[in-house]
């Protein structure tokens, strides 16, 4: 199987209107549903839960709890229905009583929907067996993450949700919710809170560490993880956090599928296509991958059986998954955002939006390590074809949210390293240069653009400052750190925003495009 193949999951397929009543679904349910979707083929309650998944959404509940139900119903299968040990136990670290309140109701089922072009099909996941919202009851989640069950922590926290401060790569100890967890830690709001206080509780307990797998998309996310959280666990407690380094397995981890945000008309569509009352489902494309550095301290489930591939090195898939797929999504983000359009698929249908995207992907490609058996050309247009798909239209709002946390992950690695050996940085910088412009507020009809960031008052202010001038973003260290100290670099992104501001997006695409295609005939020459 190629390590970029589509996942070969066979839901029960369906392009008819249903004409059947809705069935809400939920455990007691799930037989009458049979004809509508694939249901779990194992049994629910022999499932326990040696997984605890911190920060349930959509991509979760379409990747990795996809993956543990095949897994689960591949181990029941060969064991006699002697039950499985992979279950997932989900927590949610924000407030959020409507998700937990859905879940509680549907028994922690949710139908997932695959679309492609070509058809829908639907699916119910039963790996997930209980939700714990953790502002409720902090310390029953302590009690299940240092509970003998719990042998993996699997994390989708979001690029913002590690601590890190941009430029030089260390820990933020100043931040609020670390300064609280580091003086409340029975009564913890973040992740690094929560794990050290259960960790603490197994060691004192004689029981060995969980492995904590990252699911985010950030290079070397284990690496990462695991020195931040030694960081503040040694902040903590010096003799702990040094426990911690020496026994707990962070692998890196590569996750790939387009999950777009779940809105009234997916809800609508489970309900009038399948007919099922799901409150929560989730949609995704076919398109399915996990790669996982084979380093775990604790035991693992044979996720090879279901497909995920595991390596001694992730590196050069997590590197071409960040610098192609997602630095692409960013730039279709403001491009799109700019030129007035609302979904992805919608941007995609403007051929200069394609050519660019294109571009800037041929752009880092000297930046990327072989993939064995990737045809890496052939991977950048099936790339192109998923931005388009109409069926798994993303909004293009969603693809800007926290700018200032996600390029530094998947643009800033390819401008240094293009920067050292002297390579094309034109179409990275472009792409910095309509960021600014996005943080305007407006798109080119002069409607407003929402600015989610983390560090959105910040940017709307220097933004608002400096006009066509990018210095006073730029001199934002927390964010792009030693870069602007590249007069290359500097003047290529002064030039590009002053000629959006002068020319308007569009016009100053096209000639952006212009001037690129001219520079690639010159040097094939």
């Amino acid at each position: 199987m190629s390590s970029f193949a589509p996942s070969n999951h066979s839901p029960t397929q369906s392009n008819k209107q249903s004409t059947k009543t809705a069935i809400p679904l939920n455990q007691s349910n799930l037989s009458q549903l049979s004809e509508q979707a694939r249901i779990p083929q194992y049994d629910r309650n022999a499932v326990t839960n040696g997984i605890v998944h911190i920060g349930v959404g959509g991509f979760h509940r379409a990747h990795q709890a996809l993956y543990l139900d095949e897994y689960i119903e591949h181990e029941q299968r060969g064991n006699d229905n002697q039950g499985s040990t992979w279950g997932i136990c989900g927590v949610g670290l924000s407030n959020d009583k409507n998700k937990r309140d859905i879940l509680q109701t549907q028994d922690c089922l949710y139908t997932l929907i695959e679309r492609s072009p070509e058809q829908d099909t639907a699916r119910i996941i039963g790996s997930i067996t209980r939700y714990l919202m953790a502002p409720e009851n902090p310390q029953a989640v302590i009690d299940v993450l240092a509970g003998e069950e719990c042998k993996i922590v699997t994390l989708t926290i979001t690029e913002g949700g590690y601590f890190v401060i941009e430029g030089t790569g260390e820990f933020d100890a100043q931040h609020p919710t670390i300064q609280h967890d580091l003086q409340h830690p029975d009564r913890p709001k973040g992740v690094y809170g929560f794990l050290t206080a259960a960790l603490k509780q197994r060691r004192q307990n004689g029981l060995p560490p969980f492995t904590v797998l990252s699911c985010d998309n950030v290079q070397g996310n284990g690496r990462v993880l695991g020195k931040m959280l030694t960081a503040f666990a040694k902040l903590q407690n010096p003799d702990l956090g040094e426990w911690i380094e020496r026994n707990v397995a962070f692998p890196n981890s590569m996750v790939d599928r387009i999950t777009p945000a779940t809105t009234p008309a997916e809800i609508q569509l489970v309900r009038d296509r399948f007919g099922i009352d799901d409150a929560w489902p989730v949609v995704a494309e076919p398109f399915n991958q996990w790669v996982i550095e084979d380093k775990f301290c604790a035991g693992r489930p044979n996720w090879e059986a279901v497909g995920i591939q595991m390596t001694d090195d992730v590196h050069p898939y997590e590197l071409a998954k960040l610098r192609l797929l997602n630095a692409g999504h960013s730039l279709l983000g403001y491009l799109g955002s700019l030129l007035g359009y609302t979904y992805t698929s919608e941007a995609m249908n403007y051929e200069p939006i394609r050519r660019a995207i294109a571009g800037l992907m041929d752009e880092v490609t000297p930046t990327l390590s072989p993939l064995p058996g990737v045809d890496i050309k052939e991977y950048k247009q099936t790339l192109i074809e998923r931005f388009a798909n109409p069926k798994v239209s993303d909004r293009l709002s969603r693809l800007c949210l926290n700018s200032s946390d996600k390029l530094p992950k998947f643009i800033f690695g390819s401008l240094r390293d293009q920067l050292e050996q002297d390579g094309s940085i034109d179409y990275l910088s472009f792409t910095i240069a309509l960021w600014f412009r996005c943080l305007k507020g407006t798109d080119e009809q002069g409607q407003p653009l929402t600015i989610e960031d983390s560090r959105a008052d910040l940017l709307t202010e220097r933004a608002r400052v400096a006009g066509s001038n990018p210095q006073p973003l730029l001199d934002i260290e927390e964010v792009f750190g030693d870069l602007t100290q590249s007069p290359r670099f500097v003047r290529a992104v002064t030039e590009y925003r002053s000629e959006i501001d002068r020319l308007g997006t569009n016009v100053a695409l096209l000639q952006f495009l212009e001037k690129s295609l001219k520079l690639s005939i010159l040097e094939d020459k």
